[in-house]
């Protein structure tokens, strides 16, 4: 593909620029602050640190600002910014059942352990534009929270871990075993570092699918989930929570405590196989990503099962299909590029043409 120097349009790119930052400020409204994007605004500030696969969630707060709210130019941002850092070192693996629960529910059971938690969601409440924000102010805000707790005299706290709900049916047999290859428990594939190939491992799936855009991977899952693929899932257990991060200390050996992240895991459970001659069961899907965004979990995990299909007979289930696809930040650089002059490409086509119809 040819492309053409454009000369002369120095000035003209940084008006443009002004323009852009003109049409963010104007108006009368105060500027927004970031740490009311970062609190207010936190679903959308949780799916840009998941896409832009970076923790930091005044980051992707200010990305949001800086962006006039295109979510996929912040989570570009967000992603450039990460490539300056140095690499540290990894963390260690963690156990999710030890994650601090602010909200754990399950589709496949009424009564688990622990108990239902449906917490911070707007799941069980009508779509409906509710006028009173259009004016609302931090009186609101105050008078609100204070009658939350009135009449409160106590408040029972959660224990610090819930039992898996999937463990339940593990201990009767009736779900896959755990397939993880000695080559993959000795070694995760890093993305970041290494170009991906196919096969793809566990590890390099469940990373690539973790930091891809939300709207990709659910619309593959729903095409799944509609008729072209074979997966009816049914959600064993939905947590979001927060997971401590640990390192090792390069002094001691030890593992020590740096911080945690908040996190949404899914565990889906779909239909019963029989696999080599063996007792049938359950197989299951997984996903997890930063953030509370459980759309993108459960998709993540309806084509972490889709992908386990030995045949593939839709592209949900093609595993190089769905990978090499779900980046929001690699299409929509491969859109937008088409923004850019192709004026050379262009004329030699138009050229054909031309020759073509004076032939014809």
């Amino acid at each position: 593909m040819g492309y053409v120097a454009v000369k002369g349009g120095r000035e003209a790119i940084d008006k443009a620029s002004d323009f852009f930052r003109y049409n963010q400020t104007r108006g009368e409204s105060e500027p927004l602050d970031v740490e009311q994007i970062q609190n207010q605004l936190y679903f959308l500030v949780d799916r840009i640190m998941s896409e832009g696969s970076l923790y930091a969630p005044k980051l992707a707060a200010l990305a949001l600002k800086q962006s006039a709210g295109d979510s996929l130019e912040a989570s570009f941002m967000l992603r450039a910014y990460r490539t300056t850092l140095p690499r540290l070192g990894y963390s260690l693996p963690v156990d999710t059942s030890q994650m601090r629960i602010i909200r754990r529910i399950s589709a496949a059971f009424k009564d688990i352990p622990g108990g239902q938690i449906l917490g911070p969601t707007p799941d069980y409440t009508l779509r409906l534009l509710n006028f009173d924000l259009i004016s609302e102010g931090t009186n609101a805000h105050r008078e609100y929270i204070a009658s939350l707790f009135q009449g409160i005299t106590q408040i029972d706290t959660l224990p610090e871990t819930f039992p898996k709900v999937i463990d339940i049916l593990r201990r009767e047999n009736l779900l896959v075993e755990r397939n993880v290859n000695e080559s993959e428990s000795s070694k995760i594939f890093d993305i970041t570092r290494e170009s991906l190939s196919f096969p793809a491992s566990r590890s390099a799936s469940l990373q690539t699918m973790s930091m891809g855009e939300t709207g990709g991977l659910l619309t593959l899952a729903y095409s799944n989930m509609r008729g072209y693929g074979m997966v009816h899932p049914t959600v064993g257990e939905l947590r979001v929570g927060y997971l401590d991060v640990y390192v090792k200390n390069p002094y001691t050996g030890l593992a020590e405590r740096t911080g945690e992240i908040k996190v949404t895991e899914a565990e889906v459970i779909s239909k019963a196989e029989n696999r080599q001659g063996d007792s049938p069961v359950f197989t299951l899907g997984y996903g997890i990503c930063f953030g509370h965004n459980e759309t993108k979990a459960i998709a993540m995990a309806v084509l972490d099962r889709a992908m386990q299909a030995e045949e593939p007979q839709s592209p949900s289930e093609d595993q190089e299909f769905v990978l090499q696809h779900i980046d929001g930040i690699e299409s929509m650089g491969f859109c937008n590029h088409y923004k850019l002059p192709h004026y050379v490409t262009f004329q030699s086509e138009l050229d054909r043409l031309r020759k073509a119809q004076e032939k014809a």
